[in-house]
């Protein structure tokens, strides 16, 4: 039996990149649609996989293909194959108090503004 056919055999999933927990390291959240079994409605659920991303190639939003793998840590069972899609528009800063504090008005810079344009 050759590699190939033994990859073969190992689940493949479809998820979105949900957190960055660290270096070489990715939380994938799996969607998916199953029946009440009393009630028959259609539910939405979801499966928290741990990644192993070797080229820290995910970013949060990304929708990314993943294989079972050997254990590689105490949560980390897949890894990442390849991105299908890349997040559009989800830029990630940090936001620092001073940035807070010009943005929110407070009774200070009402009154210093009230005073500037006088």
């Amino acid at each position: 039996m050759s590699t190939h056919e033994r990859h073969n055999r190992r689940k493949t999933l479809i998820g979105f990149v949900s957190s960055k927990m660290g270096d070489k390291s990715v939380k994938v959240t799996v969607p998916y649609k199953t029946p009440h079994p009393l009630y028959h409605k259609v539910i939405n659920r979801k499966t928290v996989l741990h990644v192993h991303d070797e080229k820290n190639e995910a970013k949060i939003g990304d929708k990314i293909e993943v294989t079972e793998t050997r254990p590689l840590s105490r949560l980390k069972r897949w890894r990442v194959i390849r991105v299908v899609e890349a997040a559009v528009g989800l830029d990630i800063v940090a936001v620092s108090e001073k940035d807070v504090a010009e943005a929110v008005p407070t009774k200070t810079t009402k009154a210093n503004v009230t005073a500037a344009k006088a």
